[in-house]
């Protein structure tokens, strides 16, 4: 985008304008972290190995799937047909311990008793877990840490597809497997039935909504933490929320501080739904504390107690929201310019993806960008800007290429794929 003088000057000036974000250093920082967490050494992406991969997936198969996530838990069965997966049948319900306190056992019991109706005709069960747990090869997650409002109690430790099958036992149904996926690998999988009709080359997982997150493929010999021959293939969780090897500005630096965790998921805060609106918030309110704005248009940005992502990715667009006239451009260009920026974050992070994996050489099998989240579905500043970068460095720069597919349910139709290739 072309940025009047005013707005560049300020930009510049406390560390914000999108042009300070060069792509291919930014790249090659991306690039060398996922080599040193893949290593095990000190990095601020985690890569962790998921002990599952991606695969075909032929017609009449099915699928059981749980998604727990957040304080929604959802029971599912998935039909995988000629056409792609289809839903056939799901159960909504709270998780327990959304509603006051419960035991973990409470909670096996209450998801044996959802998703033992979804396992006629199934092979398996998917277990989309999102909260943290340490994966283990078994493709099974030993708790670490609930969260998201969830008060469950004795859960430290415990073995999720372990206790589910035990849960499952006490009620008769034996010799069922399960697997455990994150929400970000459940995303790269529910690409698999497009992969297989399109025929692209390789599938990335991107999560851009409250949080970010990516999750790639990679060859065995490539996670040399786990010290495997090469020859087969993993997905890997990037954590790449994480990630903190990129420069920032004063206002990232303001919105950092009045976190909960200062100094932590550094790249996310740079691009997600949860903090882009609070960034564009105070990006406004230095430019009203440096004179920018009228007198109205001043009063208008310092009065903004809150700003949502939705409302300032209107105000990108060009609703001027509390602002008009000349202070709407301005504050347009504002919040436009935090939303390239975000977008040439996410642009980086894949292109250091396609550069490890060595994949999207070819413009006619591409990688496919399995995508979800509040983010990258519904901003239209965001998503203008993600196109723009990809096709003018990814693929022009780079010469990597890769297009972005998004699936409805896409963490239901992910696991379901999750337990039919992996159980």
């Amino acid at each position: 985008m072309e940025y009047s003088d005013k707005a560049r000057v300020f930009l510049t000036a406390h560390g914000m304008e999108p042009e300070r974000f060069p792509m291919r250093d930014a790249a090659a920082a991306f690039l060398g972290e996922m080599e040193l967490g893949l290593a095990g050494q000190k990095s601020s992406l985690d890569m962790i190995p998921t002990y599952l991969s991606s695969g075909p997936i032929g017609p009449g198969r099915r699928a059981a799937v749980i998604d727990a996530g957040g304080t929604n838990f959802r029971a599912s069965s998935v039909l995988f047909t000629e056409s792609g997966a289809e839903i056939e049948r799901v159960e909504r319900a709270a998780m327990p311990g959304t509603h006051g306190q419960a035991s973990w056992e409470e909670f096996m019991d209450f998801t044996a008793g959802r998703i033992a109706p979804m396992l006629e005709g199934a092979e398996g069960i998917g277990f989309c877990f999102s909260y943290r747990a340490e994966i283990t090869p078994e493709r099974d997650g030993r708790v670490i840490r609930m969260s998201k409002g969830v008060d469950l109690t004795g859960y430290e430790g415990r073995l999720v597809c372990s206790d589910l099958k035990s849960a499952l036992s006490r009620m008769g149904v034996e010799g069922v497997g399960a697997v455990l996926v994150n929400d970000t690998a459940a995303v790269l999988l529910s690409g698999v039935a497009e992969q297989r009709a399109k025929g692209y080359d390789s599938l990335i997982g991107l999560v851009l909504g409250t949080g970010q997150n990516t999750c790639c493929e990679l060859d065995t010999g490539k996670i040399g933490k786990l010290g495997l021959p090469a020859g087969s293939t993993m997905l890997v969780n990037l954590e790449s929320g994480c990630f903190d090897g990129w420069p920032q500005g004063d206002f990232d630096r303001e919105l950092d501080a009045a976190t909960n965790n200062p100094g932590d998921h550094l790249l996310e805060k740079m691009c997600s739904g949860a903090y882009l609106g609070e960034l564009c918030r105070l990006t406004l309110a230095g430019a009203a504390k440096d004179g920018l704005f009228s007198p109205a248009g001043t009063e208008a940005a310092l009065g903004l107690a809150e700003f949502t992502s939705a409302e300032a990715d209107r105000a990108a667009c060009g609703d001027g929201g509390p602002f008009s006239g000349e202070d709407a451009r301005l504050a347009a260009e504002l919040c436009r310019a935090v939303f390239e920026r975000a977008a040439k974050c996410v642009c980086a992070n894949l292109s250091a993806i396609l550069i490890l994996t060595d994949k999207g050489s070819d413009p006619a099998r591409p990688a496919c960008v399995s995508a979800d989240g509040s983010v990258i579905r519904y901003s239209r500043a965001f998503r203008e800007c993600l196109d723009a970068e990809l096709e003018g460095f990814t693929a022009r720069a780079l010469g990597r290429h890769c297009v972005i597919t998004m699936q409805d349910e896409a963490t239901t139709l992910g696991a379901a794929a999750a337990a039919l290739i992996n159980a």
